[in-house]
């Protein structure tokens, strides 16, 4: 039986660092998070963030834009932002409307204040090793995983999924670990071929967003399993592995929900806090 690495747990010994850190500053750190429309999901994801971000002493304001909102509106208040010095974070809250450009809308954030790490830039910076800002769920797995204490050093590691915050990053973060590293995505899975890459994986790490996508049968004996997956079904939030199943074969696991979310929330406040020190010249 697995041993669960639970979120919550690893995410407060992150936060009293965390803490510490805004605590040493001349300023209190702040957090401007836009929400674009009405979005129960967006709504209630800022309200998280605010609770955290209170309870380490960093000042969260919500910047709210009606739906009808252009996009040379979103974008002229993130350009107020970008020179507000008292402002050292900016995050855009998904989704947005369906005509806006998120990568325009993502382009014109100061790189000093993009602390999710969104900007298409920052994958060269994580490749060059000079990154400043982790994307937040890439840098929760890899917490999770340094949370296991299983060394990556030549391991097979398999990637499903390869969005541009998880998936991307992630690789090159593992492979800067000398992890061997698949990534499958929905060419792999129409080849039929995404059960057999699984099954292969000593770390095996699931970002797609489709319940019980990886069955637990799948799951190789004694890997570790991480599972960034948020469903919804029949009223429950599950993840994309089956867990029952995984949870036996696994050596580690991650529990949805209570898994990778705390720390996520976590590492963005991490990030907060080291560019307010990288504005203050520390």
């Amino acid at each position: 039986m697995a041993i669960l690495l639970e979120g919550r747990l690893i995410a407060e010994r992150i936060k009293e660092d965390i803490r510490l850190k805004a605590l040493s500053l001349k300023t209190r750190p702040s957090l401007a998070s836009l929400i674009v429309g009405d979005n129960q999901g967006a709504d209630s994801y800022a309200k998280s963030q605010a609770k955290t971000a209170e309870g380490l002493g960093i000042e969260y304001q919500i910047y709210k834009l009606p739906s009808s909102s252009s996009e040379d509106e979103i974008i002229g208040l993130i350009g107020k932002l970008n020179v507000n010095k008292s402002v050292n974070g900016i995050i855009i809250q998904n989704p947005l409307p369906e005509r806006i450009d998120y990568k325009r809308v993502i382009f014109s954030m100061d790189p000093e204040k993009d602390i999710e790490g969104v900007r298409p830039g920052n994958i060269a910076e994580i490749i060059a090793g000079r990154a400043k800002f982790i994307p937040c769920t890439a840098y929760a797995v890899m917490e999770l995983i340094a949370a296991s204490k299983v060394s990556l050093y030549g391991k097979e590691v398999v990637i499903v999924g390869h969005s541009a915050i998880v998936g991307k990053p992630l690789a090159f973060l593992l492979l800067d670990k000398f992890a061997t590293v698949t990534v499958c995505h929905i060419g792999t899975s129409q080849a039929g071929k995404l059960e057999d890459h699984v099954r292969r994986a000593e770390v095996l790490i699931v970002a797609v967003g489709k319940a019980g996508l990886i069955k637990g049968e799948w799951v190789k004996e004694g890997a570790v399993v991480i599972d960034v997956g948020i469903n919804r079904v029949n009223g429950k939030i599950v993840g994309d592995v089956e867990f029952p199943a995984a949870e036996r074969k696994a050596s580690f696991i991650t529990p949805v929900p209570g898994g990778v979310g705390p720390v996520t929330v976590a590492m963005l406040m991490c990030n907060l806090v080291e560019a307010a020190r990288l504005q203050h010249g520390l």
